[in-house]
């Protein structure tokens, strides 16, 4: 027996109808909200320097120095940014290396 369920993913505003057969359909909605529904958040402060800020974003989330630039700057410009999306265990060690140097950063579920 078929059973629908709606999803609604908050972020996005989207509800999808999802038809689910069994509980491994169950598990696999609830493994791909965990794994892609994360992200780690970067606050502007007035102590780090750019380079600073734009060094810390290389190691922490691995791209190249033109991309942590332009995260830096939209912080800069907009009071926060998002600076990496991932599963949560990767949220957190991104947050943890950027918080080495007391940047302040959020984890969002």
């Amino acid at each position: 027996m078929k059973k629908c369920c709606e999803i609604m993913k908050y972020k996005e505003n989207i509800i999808n109808t999802v038809e689910i057969e069994t509980e491994e359909d169950v598990e696999t909605l609830m493994i791909d909200d965990i794994t892609f529904g994360n992200r780690v958040l970067l606050f502007n402060d007035e102590i780090h320097t750019f380079d600073e800020v734009i060094t810390q974003i290389i190691k922490a989330v691995h791209c190249d120095f033109d991309r942590a630039e332009q995260l830096t700057l939209e912080v800069h410009n907009n009071g926060k940014a998002v600076v990496f999306e991932g599963e949560m265990f990767e949220c957190i060690k991104v947050s943890s290396v950027l918080e080495e140097i007391a940047l302040h950063t959020q984890i969002e579920c």
